[in-house]
């Protein structure tokens, strides 16, 4: 599993856009976000995620990764 801190996400609509960001470069993943603390957590193998797509994914949609 991986585990960012992304800053910006305030709503539903950021869930959605997160969540389908990650799931382009990754299909199927399990995506769970956490508003409150500002937390995306991707289930998977953390050896076959293409870590560094996933980051650039989430920021092209506008939040930063901590």
């Amino acid at each position: 599993m991986l585990e960012f801190k992304v800053a910006g996400m305030t709503c539903g609509h950021c869930v959605r856009a997160v969540t389908q960001a990650v799931q382009k470069i990754v299909p199927g993943a399990n995506v769970a976000v956490d508003l409150d603390q500002g937390i995306v957590k991707i289930g998977g193998d953390t050896e076959t995620i293409p870590t560094e797509a996933v980051i650039k994914a989430i920021e092209d949609e506008g939040y930063k990764i901590h």
